[in-house]
């Protein structure tokens, strides 16, 4: 009904007798307006026309709210009146529902031992795993080996090193020794000088003794000195032989690094054993995503059966039950939510009664009393009132 029947309708009555919330009747207080200034005349009927539009988009949205809260608790009221065979049947199927969305949720929720990252990258490399872990294997088991001959060779080259040191140090000593042979030589050949000079003493036998001691002495140390030499020959060529050999075998353990390094990088993981253990979590990520596949097709099948049973029953709002299905099966369920719908509905008519009786209602009457009060200015509030009327049905359109 338009604003103006509404008002005319209202003239037409007595005035209402209906006590309003206290907030707002001391909202406004009337007496302030001067109701023979234009100014506040006009300000005055055009709140009051404003708050009424207000109401009534707020009840127009009010009672889309409360016919569908009704529409739900007509729904349950058409359920819970189904015979005993229809509803069991109705239970059987919202069962199957609800326990494959549990087993949805279970899925999403569940703790993944691989990636989607490492699960879509093993679905591209899927017929090369067992290629590449025997690669990985023979390089990682290579890899070893040439580190345990590099261990190997680095001991030897330091046993070498401190057999050329011992070495050194003995040649060392046998050019010492020489030298202090020499010199005892050449003492005991002066010491005998002088006894045969100054002492007038047989010296003959001291120098054959002196010299083939000294004969002596000097053969033994020049012996030890010629193997000395010898031996750091062959320790320093033991040496070479070992760095040429670490050389070698430093050269495969780069190349060998490199191959494992690229595998790795192609197969995205650090070790053969990862890429094995990755392979399993894969086979088994993926047989649970065909069963969860598996799942959804069996939970949408099912939903759109328990959707046509539901309209099949004149349910107005079936798909709401998609995601209410332990409301079907648990009474108690069904309970709780009809008391929060009825809450919900008696909080709507509520406001939708403080709106139409006080706020609209209020309105109204403070228009009517203006007119009431003060006759002569009736047609100017009344061409207020029907240029309201317009806009407003405008806005509808």
């Amino acid at each position: 009904m338009g604003l103006i029947k509404k008002l005319r309708d209202r003239f037409r009555k007595k005035e209402w007798e209906e006590e309003y919330d206290d907030t707002w009747s001391d909202a406004e207080d009337i007496s302030e307006v001067n109701y023979d200034d234009k100014t506040q005349r006009t300000d005055y009927v055009k709140d009051c026309l404003e708050r009424m539009a207000d109401a009534t988009k707020e009840l127009e949205n009010l009672s889309y709210e409360y016919d569908m809260v009704t529409s739900y608790l007509k729904d349950m009221e058409e359920i819970e009146a189904l015979p005993e065979e229809e509803s069991s049947q109705l239970k059987e199927c919202a069962m199957r529902v609800a326990e494959l969305q549990d087993s949805k949720a279970d899925f999403m929720e569940r703790a993944r031992k691989i990636t989607d990252e490492q699960y879509y990258h093993m679905e591209r490399i899927a017929d090369e795993v067992e290629e590449g872990y025997e690669k990985l294997s023979e390089a990682e088991e290579y890899q070893g080996r040439i580190k345990q001959d590099l261990g190997r060779l680095d001991g030897e080259k330091h046993a070498y090193l401190y057999r050329k040191s011992e070495v050194m140090n003995l040649i060392a000593d046998t050019r010492g020794m020489a030298i202090i042979c020499v010199a005892a030589l050449g003492l005991c050949v002066v010491l005998l000088l002088l006894l045969q000079f100054f002492l007038d003493m047989d010296t003959r036998a001291g120098y054959l003794l002196t010299a083939g001691a000294a004969a002596t002495a000097i053969t033994v140390i020049y012996i030890k000195h010629l193997d000395a030499r010898q031996e750091l020959r062959r320790v320093e060529n033991g040496i070479n032989k070992i760095i040429l050999l670490q050389n070698k075998v430093k050269i495969r353990y780069v190349n060998n690094t490199n191959l494992l390094e690229y595998l790795q990088l192609k197969y995205g993981v650090s070790s053969a054993q990862e890429l094995i253990d990755m392979w399993e979590n894969y086979k088994a990520e993926r047989k649970e995503r065909e069963n969860m596949r598996k799942a959804e097709r069996d939970l949408d099948q099912n939903e759109r059966e328990l959707l046509q049973m539901l309209k099949c029953y004149q349910i107005k709002d079936p798909a709401i039950w998609l995601h209410q299905t332990e409301a079907i099966l648990d009474r108690k369920e069904m309970v709780e939510i009809r008391h929060n719908l009825i809450v919900r509905r008696q909080s709507l008519r509520r406001r939708m009664d403080y709106n139409k009786e006080v706020v609209a209602g209020g309105s109204q009457q403070e228009i009517k009393a203006l007119v009431e009060k003060y006759p002569q200015y009736a047609k100017e509030v009344m061409k207020y009132v029907e240029e309201y009327e317009k806009k407003y049905q405008n806005e509808e359109r």
